[in-house]
């Protein structure tokens, strides 16, 4: 599937954000725990620069723990400060004020030197459309200060947000880049939700998506929805609407409707912890 996405409105906040990054000491990019190589804007890298940036591999819950215990070690190894956790759970949140302190040390020792204490960090949120940055800010402060949505595109524009007496917050609206290199980058951001359905061929995808659990997950299909996995992958969705007993009128199987049954199971965890990415070495 050739996939892409970028409103009008990605355009502007890319240029917002590279204005205002100049502000900020400290880069908070939220990734996909399932998926963080496609879950990360390359166009970032580009932006944020020499800054010193934490990174959070959100919806860890819905995660393969094997897999993403590989990605924490991939990226110490690299020598980025990397949280792992579901941005919904305060207690997990929290942690983000101490590690922002450790990711800026350096900085906040320098302005100890110079006579100034108690400088609260600005720090910049940066991540793709529906990867949880909204919900992350509002559970690290307890109350609701961002706008939320299961949909990609619900921030529109930058806020600054008070998260401690230590931290400043710049919330970013999610952003993507002009065109996937990869085709294979927008079918997981689309299997995640980072895509706007409307635009989307829902019963490609999900037979795609099928082909995938099939190689790397056996047997869950089948556990979901009682049907043979040794069934083509359009055959399999077939059986799922009727498993589901997605209905047409006249009593046909409506793949479409099971399309997004299936796509639902995966996104909200109810297929079990899914991971569509694993780190790869340099030497593989």
């Amino acid at each position: 599937m050739d996939i892409n996405w970028y409103p009008g409105h990605m355009t502007s906040a890319r240029r917002k954000m590279e204005q205002d990054i100049k502000l900020c000491d400290v880069i908070i990019e939220i990734l996909d725990a399932r998926i963080p190589i496609s879950s990360k804007n390359p166009d970032i890298d580009n932006l944020v620069g020499d800054r010193k940036r934490l990174v959070i591999l959100n919806k860890a819950d819905l995660a393969d723990g094997c897999i993403t215990d590989a990605w924490i070690e991939y990226y110490n190894k690299a020598g980025i400060k990397v949280l792992a956790m579901d941005c919904r759970n305060r207690k997990q949140t929290l942690k983000v004020n101490e590690a922002v302190k450790e990711v800026c040390k350096e900085k906040i020792e320098r302005d100890r030197r110079r006579g100034i204490h108690n400088r609260a960090i600005k720090a910049m949120i940066v991540g793709i459309p529906n990867v949880g940055k909204s919900t992350f800010i509002n559970s690290f402060v307890g109350k609701v200060s961002a706008k939320t949505g299961n949909k990609p595109g619900v921030t529109k524009g930058n806020q600054w947000i008070r998260l401690s007496k230590d931290m400043n917050l710049l919330d970013t609206p999610g952003i993507l880049w002009p065109k996937f290199e990869d085709p294979q980058t927008g079918m997981k951001l689309a299997f995640i939700g980072s895509i706007n359905d409307n635009i989307l061929n829902l019963t490609e995808l999900s037979q795609n998506l099928i082909s995938y659990l099939k190689d790397n997950y056996c047997n869950i299909l089948q556990g979901r929805y009682m049907i043979d996995e040794a069934r083509t992958d359009a055959e399999i969705l077939y059986d799922i609407a009727v498993n589901k007993k997605c209905l047409l009128k006249g009593g046909e199987p409506d793949v479409e409707r099971a399309a997004g049954i299936l796509l639902d199971d995966l996104r909200s965890g109810r297929l079990g912890r899914i991971s569509l990415e694993k780190p790869v070495s340099k030497n593989e």
